[in-house]
């Protein structure tokens, strides 16, 4: 038993080629059918690694009888959120707007004009605690497009028509709204396990990254302390995988102890650069062995071997949900023997009663997160881990998401000095240019010798984001070059030149019933954010002349939203700080090719630093390389050393 989605190259719809539903990937063929037969669509979006997509899959979509139903009645249409964001944003909108949340799998029913009307995420089989079961739907759905299609429809269009007002309101991203944010980060922290809110507790490193840089820029203490308490309650609890390393999607609970236990590419490229950053602040190694495990954990078991990094590891083994994470302190001992097991037992508390479903997530909540006595054990669980049972891997390769941990890859090599980080960021470049590139575009994925659609905002974005982040690191003119192609292919395809801000997708993408600016940072910045932080790097790095009044009207657009919620937009916040209070900016006038190639380990990684050759504007001096350091409108007098800063 198969159907259309055979033919696709995601892993996520490959899951359901199988199902007896007779799925069609998105296109305008299930369209033609549904208004030819006069059927509503019924839209199912989710992702490879996501839990609820799994049970929903095993209780309905492989289910004969709810099968019949959706072939009966519904078009039926499987959409990978990561391949389509612009889809994953529309749609998303819609959910959130019918239900007041939102999540995945999203379940939303079309007319054949694909104009939603309703929508809902994860249904049940069974009837539950008030919760209609998903057959149940689908009767009712039916029943109402054929007898009384008008009051289904009805509120549909009063929603439809909120979602398409264009925002009017315009902002002055006035540098209050950064001690307001601060204000609000403070009310929200959680002093006793660290993170922002009630469980459940996403990592959302862009919140601390923000922190961390207010902190260096203001001396606010309590800044640091927040940061600092999270980072390290999210390495103690199980949300860092302590066997094999990276780190897990969210915690389900305060502490940090039960994560979702999906692994997300850009999840662990962000949590590298937050702990990256806190090093840099600190000097506490504890941050320094976190971002390097969590990097060795992505060039381990998520890189290519051409170089780009996959996208997500599964929730799920076996049908169960952490299974390949948990132990049992009598596992243990037989591995490791009386004595090492029992020690490796107590340190990473595993325990008879368990803390999890009966048995134990590893983790260092009663531990001292230093001790690193058993660490030469690690490699020994790891592989028993791998051989008892198996992890699914989402392998297709995103733009965006390797634009984050190529940008990550660079910091760390900054921050420790390892050349192996700076060689795995450049091969991933590498793999970038060669085969998410067609001569014109960036596209969004790249799986089995496919290409996936054409970019979108994030992956610009995100990619220009890498070649600053490649430039910091290397000095190498070459990126900076490719940054502002990129920057300037961004601006013709996705600018609003008339209201602002940057529009999800462009003129040449297929046209959708909403075209969505999106803001928010979620568990990712924005594209938005991140091509204000964008701008406001290339304005201190290559012309203010050209790039400053971008980066203004940029950050202008974002505080309109900015102001309603501060915390939410952290990468704005940071592109805010910068453009506000700039980090120093370094012009080094080097002696030779060998002294630039070093100078990335000597200065600090947020300094914008410029080479020069020398001339009567920056000559060198005594005949060595040469610095020239000014911070605001002030310049110290040109010194032999890099300064310290």
């Amino acid at each position: 038993m198969s159907n259309r989605l055979k033919y696709e190259a995601s892993p996520y719809l490959l899951q359901h080629a199988e199902n007896p539903v007779d799925w069609y990937p998105w296109g305008e063929e299930a369209f033609r059918r549904a208004e030819a037969e006069d059927k509503p669509v019924f839209l199912s979006i989710g992702y490879s690694a996501c839990h609820w997509c799994h049970v929903m899959a095993r209780e309905s979509f492989e289910d004969l009888d709810t099968a019949a139903l959706l072939n009966r009645w519904f078009v039926s249409i499987k959409v990978d959120r990561e391949e389509r964001p612009d889809l994953d944003s529309v749609y998303m909108a819609v959910c959130q707007a019918f239900t007041g949340g939102g999540g995945w799998p999203a379940s939303i029913f079309l007319t054949p004009a694909k104009r939603p009307f309703f929508a809902g995420t994860y249904f049940p089989k069974q009837h539950q605690g008030g919760m209609a079961s998903f057959g149940e739907l689908l009767t009712l759905i039916h029943e109402k497009w054929e007898q009384d299609r008008a009051s289904l429809l009805g509120p549909a269009e009063e929603i439809m028509f909120l979602l398409s007002q264009s925002k009017t309101e315009s902002g002055k991203a006035d540098p209050g709204l950064l001690g307001e944010a601060v204000g609000l980060y403070k009310r929200l922290f959680d002093r006793e396990n660290g993170g922002f809110g009630g469980a459940p507790k996403f990592p959302s490193p862009h919140n601390l990254l923000f922190l961390l840089a207010y902190y260096r820029r203001r001396e606010d203490q309590d800044c640091l302390e927040m940061a600092e308490r999270t980072l390290t309650q999210m390495y103690r609890g199980g949300l860092f995988d302590h066997i094999g390393g990276g780190f897990c999607r969210y915690s389900t609970d305060e502490r940090f102890l039960v994560p979702h236990f999906e692994k997300m590419l850009y999840d662990n490229a962000l949590m590298t650069l937050a702990y990256c950053e806190a090093y840099g602040v600190t000097r506490k190694k504890l941050y320094l062995l976190a971002a390097e495990r969590t990097a060795d954990f992505v060039l381990r078991e998520m890189t290519s071997p051409k170089g780009g990094f996959y996208s997500a590891q599964d929730a799920d083994s076996d049908g169960e949900e952490g299974k390949y994470y948990l132990f049992t302190p009598e596992e243990l001992v037989r591995l490791l023997g009386p004595e090492r097991g029992a020690a490796f037992n107590r340190h990473f508390d595993i325990t008879e009663a368990g803390n999890f479903e009966g048995k134990s997530i590893p983790n260092l909540l009663h531990s001292a997160p230093e001790d690193r006595t058993l660490d030469g054990l690690l490699e020994t669980v790891d592989q028993y881990r791998k051989n008892r049972c198996s992890l699914h891997l989402d392998d297709k390769i995103l733009t965006a998401w390797n634009g984050l941990m190529i940008a990550a890859l660079c910091r760390l090599y900054q921050t420790g000095g390892n050349q192996k980080y700076l060689d795995a960021a450049k091969r991933a470049d590498r793999f970038l240019w060669e085969y998410l590139w067609d001569g014109g575009a960036l596209h969004v994925n790249f799986r089995a010798e496919r290409r996936g659609e054409q970019g979108f905002l994030d992956d610009y974005a995100a990619c220009i984001f890498a070649q600053l982040a490649l430039y910091g690191a290397t000095l190498e003119e070459a990126y900076l070059t490719r940054a502002e192609e990129l920057c300037r292919d961004a601006l013709s395809r996705f600018r609003d030149a008339e209201n602002g801000g940057f529009y999800l997708y462009g003129e040449t993408h297929e046209p959708l019933i909403l075209r969505p600016k999106e803001t928010y940072d979620g568990a990712m910045p924005s594209g938005n954010s991140l091509m204000a932080w964008n701008l406001v790097r290339l304005s201190q790095l290559v012309s203010a002349e050209i790039y400053d009044p971008l980066a203004k009207r940029q950050l202008d657009f974002l505080a309109a939203d900015a102001k309603q919620y501060p915390a939410g937009y952290a990468m704005f916040l940071l592109a805010l700080l910068d453009d506000r209070d700039p980090p120093p900016k370094v012009t080094v006038v080097p002696a030779g090719n060998s002294e630039a190639a070093r100078l990335p380990l000597e200065l600090p990684a947020e300094a914008a630093v410029i080479l020069r050759g020398p001339g009567e504007e920056y000559p060198m001096k005594n005949g060595r390389t040469t610095f020239y350091v000014c911070r605001g409108h002030s310049c110290l007098p040109p010194v032999n050393e890099p300064p310290e800063l």
